[in-house]
């Protein structure tokens, strides 16, 4: 029989002809109408149809036939042949074809009378597929045994009585795959199919035996001594062991075979207590209690109690127990008992020895199926259980800590199943503790309950296990248990709702809390009987409505993402009449008050919190009078261009998501888009984009689906006001939608920038797909209002440097309408394709990108052949494209073009290659190749290579392909492939004639050798001096037969990287896409286009190309390709080519293996390409298989890695080396996941070992290895923090996934601390000791850990210790680091206690000073992370205190050693400084006095010159005097000894001539009054008179730049809150004197960023000052127009952002003062360039700068209109504002003549010289020097729309002037001509310019173009406006 391959849709019956026609002659029966004709009538009419669908109604029709029967004589033989056409048809099916299901429908509807007739025929054919099956037909008979054992009553009967023909079936199917499984190494497909078939044979034995259970049992009692079936079953039970023992097998089928094990002991052993016996016995291993079982079953099982069995064997029988057996209710006996808890410590004993994650995750889900089985049995029905097994599942019992402890070690597991199969077995733990003590269910009383809750509530939030066994917590026991004993929790969950990786915990925890605790409120007030909701709601909103307003109106905006994602639409959800209370608490605070910078503010919030109930549908929907009514419209408008980006984002997600998507826009949704569009369309942040095009996309489906909806109404609809209001909305839409489509075409002008061409192209394309650009009258018509200037525009974005703007563009030209892109008209798609063609020739890189987009857009022209004829008969090549067939359809068209582009590229590549062949320099200027080979791969890309018509020319092509790419490889290799090609071709500044290049390029033929271990190679020196030669910087020309071209050394060297990765690219594509053509074993050929020889010539090639390049730009392009190509080889249909992977690697191992400096391999520090062609070998191996290749690999690599005593000769290091090299490609790679984790713990072994390695390079690539792995352990690094928690894993977690690290790396610390004892005063480093304290101090302790932990930390402790003798400081330092982890947080005072006792108590001849400062380090490492972790003091009578008093000594001059004095201090600090000390009261007082008296006589208070000369530590020492000097005197003064004290210590601090010390003061002194000022406190006491001269007076002097910038921000705050008295000595100064003090050091400073900010600032305020207390009289004072121009020159593009930043803040303080003053204060000339640098900030590209600038708009002026005026906006809106702004000041300033001629002054631009001077170097160069063309550095400014405000506003102005006076003065009218002619002669010039450009500018010479068109438009609209002047 012919079976049809299986796919998921209904098939026709399939059989052979000769079975057919039998089939239909049998049913062939002429007369009658009685019942069996009719149906043979139906069967044989279903047998000739074709058409499946028709065939399953016939046979729904035999179904009733049958039923109908009746057993009065009917024809015998035809009823026969009809259930056998059935029977036949039905085992000929596929398993998932419907048609089968039908049949057996049909079958089971037979009369009773015909159902054994039925069964046999059914009985019959089965038993001929099981009877002699070939091998290829066993998955199909395998899946027809479980058909019918599938809801199909009588082929269960079918079975039954074939049992032992289809159970000896299956064990010959089951034997044949493991026998083939052995012999599929490498063959990864065919592998996988195996296992599948292997899987489905196993669950099919599996449920024949449970079905047959009763013929089973009567076989084996039978009489007979010795039954077939025993045999049969044997062997069954003999293939499911092979399964178990053999690792080649995928995890699933192992997992199956171990139920299948216990099914089968079940089955004959039947359910009694002797099965648990058995079982046991197979878990321990033991053949003890296999007595019970029958002897063959006994043998067999023997069998698998070996000793050498794997692991994984009793984790699969554990599985098949807890699956197999039933555990509800009373359990039979004792041995069932003793399974159940065998079976949980079978898993924890596994837990350990296992590696692989994804066995990990079978341990973690088998152990929660064993609580869950655990728990049936506590809550059956029937008998109670027994005590002791009580005793053992309560909490507290043994087996409840073990599973704890397993929970806590693998509730961070990387796996997200493992976590989550934790945090079910916690839940279930706790289940079952409750069922052991059904009596106490009150957690408070539960001591084991309130333990459990308050440890994991002492633990730190990053563990996110916490939340989910919190979860359980709230589950079981409710909300109100959690708040009661921490109320703060809400709060707590919000704060950490920032941070994204614990968001989602944090969240789902926040639900589950809010929920219960509103179900227990509502519950206790039913109870209490209280109706009234408002109160207890009352006290929810409270709970948990209040923090999240707060957190929303002031938590910075990138914290509060996440909780608009996960947190308030659940809250939403779980109550949303909140929704009324959210929106009355922010509208109730003001809606323009902003929070802390950079937070949303309480508009902000509004809007989050209406978006977010929107989108759920809490709020009335838009035609039920959203807007205005819950939210007044004026605010919506304020935030949709509010300055934050989240806000504008929220508001806009408001207008358009909505809960039902076919709701009706509303006319006000559309007007506020209009409002949001203009302004929003230019976003620099791609988040930002991404988010207003996906929402404006709900937008536009909302939109399309409601007009669906609405153009159904009109045709249903009766009512005709209904369906005018329809109508009216339709015309509504289509005016939107067509404003909207010209808005967003008009932007796309030259000059646009990048952000606002890509937004627009974006939502472009959205409109394409929705409502596509059709001409006809239909729906929107949205093609019309395209036009043929748009569509250039459009296509000019093409030559965009950006690729996402090309790749849009290119999409839209594809949808707009073709008249309007114009390509039909055969001149225009010539000029387009010619500048495609040339385009691919250009010498810069990006410019090919552009001809391969143009070229993908013209293959859809059907002309386009014929003007590729032309272009060749114009450059005179001999090119013939291949001839359409008349009318082709589009398919052929399409594949045409391609052949002829192809063959067209692949012409003039040949001939460039050969050209290269003889020069490469030539090449490189003139006709570089990988502009070609990137066109041909990208026109490849698109090319349907199933249905290809040319399938001849194609392989003829594909072979010329592969061919050139080899050649174009050899051209450009010896440049690539050199060991330092940058450093053999010299820049252009070194050569001077191309000749020198060219003598270059001969002498590189790569004849590098691997002498990277024994000598460094030197390059030739060239015979004349280098140096000697002019060093011009360009080339003259060669003359190359009349062809003139320059080339540099940029332009070869880009040439041939180009080059090298465009052959990667294309041979990569070409092996990818193109189908195989091959022949298998059966001789049956599959036709292709691409054979197994030329693929297996590329893999070759590549493999050269990594083993074999020094150069890492080189490996790595050819890794792309060859990525690529192995992963076709997997999935190819070739077996030679499945295979070769293997074959490869083992190659290569073998290569490394033997290794030595004469090796053809390529040996560099990083050995080059060798990890990458290994990881692209691995990385192809199917994630599903058994890895077989990554587990041979990893052994052999771990063993070359790891040191050896044979291995320590030069020559055996080089396989060493490449060893650690390849590991660490191999842990760094993703797509190996987690199937790398089992070699970890060897790996970290291999790479701290290499340290220990005399040979440098071992060393150096084990530093390598190491890091990866500790990124591969911890994860990558999330913060700057080194030390972050986040990088940290639990002792216990890290030991338990790696348990081989424990005695490795606790035998190493031993080592590592014998010899740090420092006494002889030698400095002995151990290589590894830094290694191993960086592993440790990455681990903490778990607050769950028991002290009896087998992995407890404690043994590392002493060592640790001991590090910190060392007499290295960072040694000493990194052992203090890697001690806190090691500490429980409750063992740290006695801890510190007992490191204090070990300090000297006196002063002593032989004190060893690194043993102090190690203990003293310890000390405060302890004591700080105690204080940032406990957040509680130090237990009473912790003897610290007394201790510390005891060793004072340690801190004064009796210690002669300052580190140690400086260390002890710190100590001091962290005690003593903070204001809530850890200590009490009194000892905390009693410490404060003793510190006193040591810093009264220390150097910082007295000083003497004497001991002036530094000694090495002594400025720490100071600082940390220094420390102590300012917690006493600024931080908390009152708690030391009150103001006198405090004002005498700060002047010593100011005056210390130690810079650092003054800075530390400094740094003190600013953030204790930023802190005073937010909390608006006045002046603090310790500020006095005294003070404030010392800071004036160091303002005057200080020379330290750092400390004046210091002391200036000091002054700055201070001066903000009043005027400040300026005192230099005795001799007071004026306003004026320290204005121009100021504004000298504002000038000179430039050097420093921050002092000039911090000068900037101050004589910025004092201005500000000066100009309020009298405005008209400023004007007097000279340095103010000094000032103005400060601030101007501060304001330019090239100044650094902070200095920027500065200068804005500068602008927005004094906009209302001195910039919209109606005095003047400073003149109008600096007033209005003020102005213009504020424009020019709101033009800046850095975003902050924008941002602080348009607040200028937030101070209230009366000329601004109401809707901007106090709020807070974006920059573009700011800025349309700021310059109507102007103008208006222009008139009540009266100079309203002077503001026109200034405005238009901007508008012509004041690039006149700088455009002459590019205008003279560009003509002077040519442009193909530019090979990365320096555009504008500015991406976001766009001087287009600033040229178009300007002019809008000139416009308005003059009318202004016209309806005045209208009057110029004789100089403003001589101006006005002035740039008349400027205006004029500009024009012209440009317009020359433009015209002597080549054809199609826009592609050939982009950014000339635009500059000059913009020129143009300048002057053009300067020349309006000075008409209209006239």
């Amino acid at each position: 029989m012919v079976v049809k391959k299986k796919t998921a849709k209904v098939e026709a019956v399939v059989l052979d002809e000769d079975k057919l026609h039998k089939l239909i002659a049998s049913l062939s029966i002429d007369g009658g109408e009685d019942g069996v004709r009719q149906l043979a009538r139906t069967l044989q009419s279903c047998l000739e149809l074709k058409e499946p669908v028709q065939q399953i109604q016939l046979v729904k029709k035999v179904g009733s036939q049958l039923e109908a029967l009746t057993d009065e004589q009917p024809d015998e033989a035809l009823l026969e042949a009809c259930l056998h056409t059935l029977s036949l048809v039905y085992t000929s099916l596929q398993a998932k074809n419907p048609l089968r299901r039908a049949i057996a429908s049909a079958l089971s509807s037979v009369p009773a009378w015909l159902q054994q007739r039925t069964v046999n025929s059914l009985s019959a054919c089965l038993s001929d597929c099981v009877s002699n099956p070939t091998s290829d037909r066993y998955p199909h008979i395998v899946d027809t045994i479980s058909a019918c054992l599938d809801g199909f009553a009588l082929g269960e009967r079918c079975i039954n009585k074939l049992l032992p023909e289809v159970l000896q079936f299956l064990h010959k199917g089951l034997s044949e795959y493991l026998q083939q499984n052995s012999g599929l190494a490498g063959r990864h497909i065919a592998q996988a199919q195996l296992m599948y078939s292997c899987l489905s044979a196993v669950k099919t034995s599996m449920l024949v035996i449970q079905r047959s259970q009763e013929t089973i049992n009567t076989a084996l009692q039978a009489e007979q001594k010795h039954c077939k079936l025993e045999d049969t079953l044997s062997c069954l039970l003999g293939c499911y062991t092979h399964i178990l023992t053999d690792e080649e097998f995928i995890q699933s089928v192992q997992s199956t075979a171990g139920m299948a094990v216990v099914l089968l002991i079940r089955s004959v052993m039947g359910c009694g207590d002797e099965v648990a016996s058995v079982v046991s016995s197979l878990l321990c291993s033991s053949a003890q209690g296999l007595d019970s079982a029958p002897h063959w079953l006994k043998q067999r099982c023997e069998g698998l109690c070996t000793g050498g069995r794997p692991p994984g064997v009793s984790l699969y029988l554990c599985h098949g127990a807890l699956a197999m057996l039933s555990w509800k209710g009373a359990l039979p006996g004792p041995q069932s008992e003793k399974l159940l808890l065998l079976v949980p410590n079978t898993l924890l004993d596994l837990d350990v020895s296992i590696k692989e994650s994804s066995t990990a995750m079978v341990v973690a889900r088998v152990l929660t199926l064993w609580s869950s089985a655990a728990l049936d049995c506590l809550q059956g029905e029937g008998q109670p259980c027994p005590p002791h097994l009580l005793q053992f599942l309560s909490g507290g019992s043994e087996l409840q800590r073990h599973l704890l402890e397993h929970i806590y070690s693998h509730w961070e597991h990387p796996l997200d199943g493992v976590r989550h199969q934790t945090r079910s077995l916690f839940r279930n733990l706790l289940l079952l503790h409750q069922n052991t003590n059904p009596s106490d269910c009150d957690p408070t009383k539960d001591s084991y309950i309130k333990e459990l809750t308050q440890s994991l509530l002492g633990l730190e939030w990053h563990m996110r296990g916490k939340y989910g066994s919190l979860g359980c917590l709230v589950e079981l026991y409710g909300a109100g248990y959690l708040l009661d004993i921490q109320p703060q929790l809400p709060s707590c969950l919000l704060g950490l709702m920032g941070d994204q990786t614990l968001a989602p915990y944090a969240s789902d925890l926040l639900e589950r809390l809010f929920v219960s605790h509103k179900a227990q409120l509502a519950s206790e007030a039913a109870a209490a009987d209280k109706t009234a909701t408002e109160e207890w709601m009352g006290h929810w909103h409270q709970t948990w409505v209040t923090p999240l307003l707060q957190v929303l109106c002031r938590a910075r905006l990138d914290q509060t993402t996440y909780i608009l994602d996960y947190f308030l639409p659940k809250l939403l959800r779980c109550s949303p009449s909140s929704l009324a209370h959210m929106v009355q608490a922010l509208q109730d605070t003001t809606p323009c008050s902003t929070g802390p910078s950079g937070s949303r503010g309480a508009l902000g919030a509004l809007m989050t919190c209406l978006r977010a109930a929107r989108a759920q549908g809490v709020v009335p929907s838009s035609e039920e009078g959203l807007w205005g009514g819950l939210v007044p419209l004026s605010l919506l408008q304020q935030a949709l261009v509010h300055k934050h980006d989240q806000v504008r984002m929220d508001a806009l997600g408001l207008v358009c998501e909505s809960h039902r998507s076919t709701e009706v826009l509303t006319s006000q949704e559309m007007d506020l888009i209009r409002h949001f569009l203009p302004p929003n369309l230019n976003s620099q942040s791609p988040g930002v984009r991404q988010q207003t095009v996906s929402l404006l996309k709900k937008l536009l489906c909302r939109m399309k689906d409601s007009t669906v909806l609405l153009q159904k109404r009109l045709i249903q609809e009766r009512d005709q006001e209904q369906r005018d209001r329809d109508q009216h909305t339709l015309h509504l839409y289509k005016e939107f939608l067509c404003w909207m489509c010209v808005r967003l075409l008009e932007v796309l002008l030259p000059g646009a920038s990048f952000s606002k061409c890509l937004m627009s192209l974006h939502l472009l394309c959205l409109l394409g797909q929705l409502f596509t650009f059709s001409t006809g009258p239909d729906a929107f018509a949205l093609g019309e209002v395209v036009t043929s200037a748009h569509a250039q525009n459009v296509l000019y974005c093409v030559a965009s440097n950006f690729l996402e703007v090309k790749q849009l563009a290119s999409a839209l030209l594809r949808q707009l309408p073709g008249s309007a892109v114009g390509l039909q008209v055969r001149e225009r798609m010539r000029c387009v394709l010619q500048a495609a063609l040339d385009l691919s020739t250009s010498t810069r890189p990006f410019d090919s990108v552009s001809a391969a987009h143009l070229l993908n857009m013209l293959l859809h022209q059907p002309d386009l052949s014929q003007a590729l004829l032309q272009c060749a008969q114009k450059q005179g090549l001999d090119f013939q494209p291949p001839s359409p067939p008349p009318q082709p359809s589009e398919t052929v068209m399409l594949e045409l073009n391609t052949l002829a582009v192809v063959q067209f590229l692949l012409h003039c590549l040949q001939l460039e290659v050969s050209r290269a062949e003889s020069s490469l320099l030539q090449a490189a200027a003139s006709c570089p190749l990988y502009g070609r080979a990137h066109c041909i791969t990208a026109v490849l890309q698109h090319l349907n290579t199933e249905t290809l018509s040319q399938s001849e020319q194609w392989r003829c092509l594909v072979s010329e392909l592969i061919a050139v790419c080899y050649r174009m490889s050899d051209v450009v290799s010896p440049v690539v492939q050199s060991s330092s090609p940058e450093g053999l071709i010299p820049m252009d500044t070194d050569s001077d004639t191309s000749a020198g290049l060219q003598k270059i390029l001969q002498e590189i033929q790569p004849r590098d050798t691997n002498d990277f271990f024994t000598s460094a190679r030197e390059l030739d020196t060239h015979h004349e001096d280098d140096q000697t030669q002019s060093q011009t910087t360009h080339t003259p020309s060669l003359d190359t037969g009349g062809e003139g071209y320059r080339v540099t050394a940029q332009m070869v060297l880009v040439c041939c990287w180009r080059s090298m990765k465009e052959v990667a690219m294309l041979l990569g594509q070409l092996c990818q896409s193109l189908p195989l053509h091959y022949t298998n074993d059966s001789a049956h050929t599959h036709p292709g286009l691409i054979t197994a020889e030329q693929v297996e010539g590329v893999g070759l090639y590549f493999r050269q190309q990594l083993l074999q390049s020094r150069h890492r730009g080189a490996f790595e392009l050819a890794y792309v390709g060859f990525v690529r190509l192995t992963d076709m080889l997997c999935r190819s249909g070739s077996q030679a080519l499945q295979q070769l992977p293997a074959r490869w690697l083992s190659e290569v191992l073998e290569e490394v293996k033997s290794s030595d400096p004469s090796s053809k391999l390529c040996a560099t520090r990083r050995s080059a390409g060798i990890p990458f062609y290994i990881q692209a070998l691995l990385s192809s191996e199917p994630k599903s298989s058994s890895c077989s290749l990554l587990k041979m690999t990893m052994r052999e690599l771990i063993t070359l890695a790891m040191p050896s005593a044979d291995r320590n000769t030069d020559s055996s290091t080089v396989p060493q080396v490449h060893a650690l090299n390849i590991l660490r490609a191999l842990y760094r790679d993703t797509r190996l996941g987690e199937n790398i984790i089992p070699f970890v713990s060897d790996g970290l072994q291999a790479a701290v070992l290499g340290f220990t390695s005399p040979v440098w390079a071992v060393r150096n690539s084990s530093t390598l290895l190491f890091s990866t792995l500790i990124t591969r352990i911890f994860g990558v690094k999330k913060g700057k923090d080194e030390h972050s928690k986040k990088n940290r894993m639990t002792g216990r977690e890290f030991f338990t996934r790696f348990p081989a690290l424990y005695p490795f790396l606790l035998n190493q610390l031993e080592e590592a601390a014998a010899t740090v004892e420092s006494d002889s005063g030698q400095v002995k480093l151990h290589p590894s000791l830094f290694l191993l304290l960086l592993v440790l101090s990455r681990l903490y302790p778990s607050p769950m850990d028991g002290s009896s932990s087998p992995l407890g930390l404690a043994p590392f402790m002493p060592f640790i210790i001991r590090c910190g003798c060392s007499a290295v400081y960072r040694t000493r330092e990194m052992a203090a680091r890697a001690l806190v982890p090691f500490v429980l947080v409750t063992q740290v005072p006695s801890t510190v206690h007992a490191l204090l006792q070990e300090l000297p108590p006196e002063p002593a001849p032989k004190i060893q000073h690194n043993h102090i400062h190690g203990t003293l380090l310890q000390v405060l490492f302890l004591l700080r992370s105690y204080q940032t972790d406990s957040h509680r003091p130090l237990p009473a009578g912790n003897g610290i205190s007394d201790a510390l008093r005891q060793r004072m000594w340690l801190a004064s001059r009796q210690n002669g050693c300052v580190v140690t004095r400086g260390a002890f201090l710190d100590v001091l600090v962290s005690l003593c400084g903070p204001k809530i000390s850890l200590l009490d009261d009194s000892e905390v007082s009693d410490l404060r006095q003793e510190a006193l008296s040591v810093l009264m006589a220390s150097d910082l208070v007295n000083s003497d010159d004497s001991s002036s000369t530094l000694e090495p530590g002594s400025t720490q020492y100071l600082l940390s005097l220094a420390r102590l000097a300012l917690s006493a005197s600024v931080e908390i003064p009152d708690l030391w000894g009150g103001p006198q004290l405090s004002g005498q210590l700060l002047q010593c601090l100011l005056r210390c001539p130690q810079y650092e010390v003054r800075e530390l003061a400094l740094e003190g002194v600013l953030r204790r009054l930023q802190e005073e000022e937010e909390e608006e406190k006045r002046r603090p006491q310790w500020l006095d008179e005294t003070t404030l001269f010392n800071l004036t007076s160091l303002a005057l002097h200080e020379t330290h730049p750092q400390c004046l910038a210091k002391v200036l921000s000091v002054l700055c705050v201070l001066s903000s809150s009043g005027e400040l008295r300026w005192r230099d000595g005795v001799q007071l100064l004026s306003q004026e004197e320290v204005l121009l003090h100021l504004l000298a050091l504002a000038q000179k400073s430039a050097h420093s960023v921050e002092l000039h900010c911090a000068a900037l600032t101050l004589v910025s305020q004092l201005v500000v000052q000066m100009v309020d207390s009298n405005p008209q009289g400023a004007s007097a004072v000279a340095c103010l127009s000094q000032w103005g121009t400060l601030v101007c020159s501060c304001c330019s593009e090239d100044q650094p952002v902070e200095v920027k930043l500065t200068a804005a803040k500068v602008l927005v303080n004094c906009t209302a003062t001195v910039l919209s003053s109606p005095h003047l204060p400073l003149g109008l000339s600096t007033t209005v360039s003020l102005w213009r640098s504020l424009f020019t900030l709101l033009q800046d590209e850095d975003q902050e700068v924008r941002d602080s600038a348009s607040d200028f708009i937030s101070v209230p002026s009366p000329l601004l209109s109401t809707d901007v005026a106090g709020v807070s906006v974006c920059p573009p809106v700011a800025l349309d504002s700021g310059v109507g702004l102007l103008c208006r000041l222009f008139e009540q300033w009266g100079q309203v003549p002077a503001g026109v001629l200034t405005l238009t002054e901007w508008l012509l631009g004041d690039e006149e010289s700088h455009d002459e001077a590019v205008t003279e170097e560009a003509s002077s160069l040519d442009e193909e020097d530019f090979l990365f063309e320096k555009g504008d550095l500015n991406l976001w400014a766009e001087p287009v729309q600033w040229m178009k405000l300007l002019h809008r506003q000139l416009g308005s102005l003059i009318i202004t002037f016209k309806q005045g006076t209208g009057i110029l003065e004789p100089d403003q009218v001589q101006q006005i001509q002035t740039l008349s002619t400027q205006a004029e002669a500009k024009a012209l010039s440009s317009q020359q310019a433009l015209d002597s450009l080549p054809a199609l500018p826009q592609f050939s010479c982009t950014m000339e173009h635009a500059r000059l068109v913009m020129r143009h438009q300048r002057a053009t609209l300067v020349l309006d406006v000075l008409e209209r002047l006239r």
